[in-house]
């Protein structure tokens, strides 16, 4: 069976045994984990709504009147 290896963090080209960190540092580690998935899932949301923003502009778009047919309403 393969020994496992202990989890490591890389900091600024220093990599630390993250079993040999300070409860406060480790609690620091919980929360940046935290952050970047929070982070990861608001820009997800972020494309999600993009997305539909953009396919309800199209749909808008091709419900308008085309150009010719807005000029000859102005002129009417």
């Amino acid at each position: 069976m393969a020994e496992k290896q202990p989890a490591t963090l890389k900091v600024n080209g220093t990599e630390y045994n993250v079993d040999n960190l300070s409860k406060e540092a480790k609690e620091q580690l919980v929360n940046l984990r935290f952050a970047e998935t929070e982070v990861r899932r608001l820009q997800a949301q972020l494309a999600m709504a993009q997305t539909a923003r953009n396919a309800y502009q199209q749909a808008l778009m091709m419900q308008l009147p085309k150009k010719e047919e807005a000029e000859v309403s102005e002129e009417g």
